[in-house]
């Protein structure tokens, strides 16, 4: 966890919200697109958090 977190900070990731984002989405991310939620690369689900 403490890798994770770190990893985060240094991407200028708020490891919080990348986390609870990441825990989220894992189970729906296709197998061929994992990097995409690695902190260098991940960017915030912008519906999350909208009024359906």
């Amino acid at each position: 966890m403490y890798t994770l977190i770190g990893t985060a900070k240094l991407n200028d990731v708020d490891p919080h919200a990348w986390l609870a984002d990441v825990l989220d989405r894992i189970a729906g991310t296709p197998q061929n697109r994992p990097g995409e939620l690695l902190p260098w690369n991940w960017v915030p689900d912008q519906r999350r958090g909208q009024a359906a």
